[in-house]
């Protein structure tokens, strides 16, 4: 059996427990090299999960010190350094856990094939989703391209158990050197807003995995009838330790099994799977429409509307609450998410592509599969659509799930003689060029409502009548 040391790629996959290829690792008796590398894809990465990330990996480095290991951070094209990394301690194995949108696919088949031409050996893992994403097709062998045919057909398979977090990690004779975390400087590209929103986050395996039992404990029982209500803190707050691998999906899927389980909640992380399921069959999902008829929709590009969505200042006070919410914390509730995203696409009539990029750059919680099926979903263009177009009323959306305001003017600070801090923070947040003041009127609205809607339905008309031409 070989001695030499394995170089553990770690990316956002930042956890022990439930971890398949650390799982492997340690049971292999070699010492381990853990290693991230800031590469292209990474730096790609929009402002808040670059810095979300950096969070992590400086809890994650900890974690494997307590363990008498480290992490070894190095920057540039992952298969040039994983090489010059093996050329310096002498491994001749390099491991990593799977990912599945197209520019880290297109990665990792590089790196494999550059790996072993130059006579090392490369293998890959699951542990980011509940199942891989060709393990449920339908009886002809394909992808589904609806939720409840592919959620029937993924619930008969077995997850399997968590594994337990390796007891220890064995260590190289001579660490390799390692950049400093500060030196990349992860929140560069938030400026000021770094400050605000690690209020919001508490980055870490433990953290994940408290937050769980809390949920569990306390949230579960009332999850499916309060999940919409977004002043309310009824959701379970997992979905930026899901991005960032710090807990695994089927730790959730077990625990909350264990706890009494819960349909629509595990539906929840259903969708998470059904995103990445349609993303592996449609890597172009996250740039093109997944319809393509939907080519010829007369979409608007960038505008002052698209800008004033941006920075939360439609005049729609559920949509600004949503956007000011998700610029302060990093995250938007899910409710919000679909109204905001519907009013930009829908009574803006703007390319949801130009919303899909906003969220990409805020959300801590980002990530590719589930911000491009949600927003095509919610565009009409993308699988799942209803067979009439989906509109959102933002006014009556508001009236129903947040009757009393209370998400409002928790984020809304104009019109009140004392806003609440989560208010004010917003404007600590936003960029001084964009010249925000707390105290200045609150904007009119872009467009009503109801103008909005029939705006919406007349491009839907013109859409259908040009899709008939050849």
């Amino acid at each position: 059996m070989s001695t030499r040391p394995i170089l553990l790629w770690f990316r956002r996959d930042l956890r022990l427990a439930d971890h398949p290829m650390l799982h492997e690792a340690a049971r292999a008796g070699r010492p381990l090299i853990p290693v991230a590398i800031l590469d292209p894809v990474a730096e790609g990465w929009g402002a808040a999960a670059m810095w979300r990330w950096g969070e992590g990996l400086r809890v994650f480095a900890g974690t494997l010190a307590a363990k008498g290991s480290r992490l070894i951070l190095r920057r540039g094209g992952a298969a040039e350094v994983l090489a010059r990394l093996a050329a310096e301690t002498g491994a001749e194995a390099v491991w990593w856990s799977r990912a599945y949108d197209p520019e880290a696919r297109a990665r990792d088949v590089a790196v494999k094939a550059a790996l072993r031409a130059a006579g090392l050996a490369a293998r890959s893992f699951p542990g980011h989703l509940l199942f891989e994403p060709e393990a449920v097709a339908t009886g002809q062998g394909t992808g589904f391209k609806v939720f409840s045919a592919y959620w029937r057909a993924a619930s008969r398979l077995d997850p399997g158990r968590p594994l337990p977090a390796p007891g220890t990690l064995p260590a190289p004779s001579a660490w390799p050197a390692s950049d400093r975390l500060d030196d990349w400087r992860p929140g560069a590209a938030l400026r000021s807003g770094a400050a605000v929103v690690r209020g919001h986050s508490a980055p870490g395996e433990a953290a994940a995995l408290n937050r769980l039992a809390e949920f569990l404990g306390t949230t579960l029982a009332r999850y499916a009838e309060r999940r919409d209500f977004p002043a309310e803190a009824a959701t379970s707050g997992l979905s930026e330790y899901l991005a960032q691998g710090e807990i695994s999906p089927r730790t959730i899927w077990a625990e909350t099994a264990r706890a009494g389980g819960n349909g629509k909640f595990l539906s929840e992380l259903g969708w998470r799977e059904f995103a990445h399921h349609l993303l592996h069959h449609s890597p172009d999902m996250a740039r093109e429409n997944w319809n393509r008829d939907w080519d010829r929709f007369p979409w608007r590009g960038e505008s002052p509307d698209a800008e004033a969505w941006r920075r939360g200042m439609t005049g729609e006070p559920f949509v600004d609450a949503a956007l000011r919410e998700m610029y302060v914390t990093g995250r938007m509730h899910n409710r919000a998410r679909m109204v905001a995203a519907s009013y930009l696409t829908k009574h803006l009539l703007t390319d949801w592509r130009i919303g899909l990029a906003w969220f990409a750059d805020c959300l801590t919680d980002w990530d590719p599969a589930s911000n491009a099926m949600g927003w095509q979903w919610v565009a009409g263009s993308g699988p799942d659509a209803a067979p009439y177009f989906r509109v959102f009323n933002p006014e009556t959306q508001a009236e129903k799930f947040d009757p009393l305001q209370l998400y409002r003017r928790r984020w809304i600070a104009e019109g009140q003689a004392h806003p609440p801090a989560e208010a004010l923070s917003y404007f600590a947040a936003a960029p001084r060029a964009w010249g925000l003041d707390p105290y200045a009127p609150y904007p009119r609205r872009r467009i009503e409502p109801a103008a909005g809607r029939q705006r919406a339905l007349d491009a839907l008309a013109q859409w259908k009548t040009l899709k008939l031409l050849p």
